[in-house]
């Protein structure tokens, strides 16, 4: 292959997740303070293991995934998003569609729920 056909070549590298399993008391650690928060997204059972959207105005969407959660002899699911910057979150049901807005404060974790 000549030299200019392969600059115009690209390579595709296939992005594939580690599928977790449900996590006990402890997994998670988060770092807030100084401007950055989380949030801790509770959803239904039925949301278990899909990816939700959010994001900032002006700023590129990122998504966690819904996993069973183990607290005691409680379960319960729920998205965690860490690092994030205190701001006006969109949460998204769908590529199109916003299912809810949240505040995230850059001095703690941020709690809601996902809606109806």
């Amino acid at each position: 292959m000549s030299r200019p056909a392969m600059e115009r070549t690209r390579t595709v590298h296939a992005h594939h997740e580690a599928e977790l399993g449900p996590s006990g008391p402890g997994s998670v650690v988060l770092n807030v303070g100084g401007g950055t928060g989380a949030l801790v997204l509770n959803t239904p059972a039925d949301l278990d293991r899909r990816e939700i959207e959010i994001s900032r105005e002006g700023a590129p969407r990122t998504h966690s995934q819904v996993r069973e959660r183990r607290v005691g002899s409680r379960v319960r699911y729920a998205a965690v998003y860490p690092d994030l910057p205190a701001g006006v979150y969109t949460l998204w049901r769908d590529p199109s569609t916003p299912a809810a807005v949240v505040t995230v404060s850059g001095t703690e974790v941020t709690v809601a729920d996902w809606p109806a």
